[in-house]
């Protein structure tokens, strides 16, 4: 799995270096000169959609967490670290939740609630991305009134639409984590430190609890379709700065079509040339000449670094100290300890 990361990785850098590099360098370069640094607005303007993520999110762990102990503001710093490590480390889009699991764990809530509620959040992101792209999908047919190029986009939708449908039926009634922590005891020979972590039987009951609560699941999906939707005004702001002005319901039907796109081909690290490419494919079909939308894909790349790199900079940091905190209590109690002569040999 490492080495097909690290294959699609490479391909797709490659394919966006190509789409990049034919593109006409002079009007992508006098386009920056037109927004300045009036792109740097985008990264305020991101906490808006993360925000209503997190929303959604806490939703589903509300009732693991009635202290509030994971609050929002918290759990909008672990979404920034989540959405970071899937967008810019070699994860393939699943390391940022075992990461976030981990960092919500700190704030002692149970693992297995905390994972449930992640497990959750994937599965209903899985469903709202498909509103989100069949919302796209006919706005770009009215706005266009073609849809032969996006054929290929709703049968590859449809076909992978039996995965979620099956994973949801999976987890509700199919004992999924409890079967693999058997099939785990069963390869590593016996219970092991990975087993313990996972609690296969806590973790389904905790999914079949909030399957029990429709209504936050209802109002979760619908905080992350609003976020996808906010979201794509990313799009129509950075056109609007780099002189291509596009319209909102524009904006909300390449970005959908593309984000889909990007879903369909999840492997790839950070949609390293799909992005590129459905801009350039979907852009097109409303009018934006292919240096715009590479000029846009640019746009969003730096967006992601600026983002993401303090994110990263501030997990490792808490990392560090958290670390660093441990060696001092264990310092203090083998001192405690010696002081009451009762140093362990």
């Amino acid at each position: 799995m490492k080495y097909l990361v690290y294959i699609t990785g490479l391909l797709g850098l490659a394919a966006a270096i190509v789409l990049v590099v034919h593109q006409d360098w002079t009007a992508i370069r006098g386009a920056f000169d037109h927004a300045g640094w009036a792109l740097l607005w985008l990264l305020p303007f991101h906490v808006l959609p993360l925000l209503l993520d997190v929303l959604g999110w806490r939703t589903l762990l509300a009732p693991r967490d009635p202290q509030r102990r994971a609050g929002v503001p918290f759990l909008f710093w672990v979404a920034t670290v989540r959405e970071a490590c899937n967008r810019l480390l070699p994860v393939a889009n699943i390391g940022g939740e075992i990461v976030g699991i981990r960092l919500v764990k700190w704030r002692g809530l149970d693992g297995a609630a905390t994972a449930a509620s992640v497990v959750i959040e994937v599965l209903l992101t899985l469903v709202s991305q498909y509103v989100f792209a069949a919302l796209g999908i006919l706005l770009l047919i009215g706005l266009t009134e073609h849809i032969g190029t996006l054929n290929s986009v709703i049968g590859a939708l449809a076909a992978s639409l039996p995965l979620p449908i099956a994973l949801i039926l999976l987890l509700r009634h199919g004992q999924l984590f409890s079967r693999l922590e058997a099939f785990a005891t069963k390869l590593l020979g016996g219970p092991s430190r990975f087993t313990e972590l996972l609690d296969g039987s806590r973790l389904d009951r905790e999914v079949r609890d909030l399957y029990g609560r429709p209504l936050r699941l209802v109002v979760s999906c619908g905080w992350q379709v609003a976020g996808f939707v906010v979201g794509s005004f990313e799009s129509w702001l950075a056109l609007q700065l780099l002189g291509y002005p596009i319209s909102p319901w524009d904006a909300i039907a390449i970005e959908a079509v593309t984000q889909s796109v990007r879903h369909i081909i999840f492997f790839v690290p950070a949609g390293l040339g799909v992005q590129e490419g459905g801009l350039v494919l979907f852009g097109g079909m409303i009018g934006l000449p292919a240096d715009a939308a590479i000029a846009l894909s640019l746009v969003k790349r730096a967006r992601e670094v600026g983002f993401g790199v303090p994110a990263l900079l501030s997990w490792q940091w808490a990392e560090a100290h958290r670390l660093h905190a441990g060696w001092r209590a264990r310092r203090a109690r083998v001192a405690a300890d010696a002081s009451d002569g009762q140093l362990p040999s």
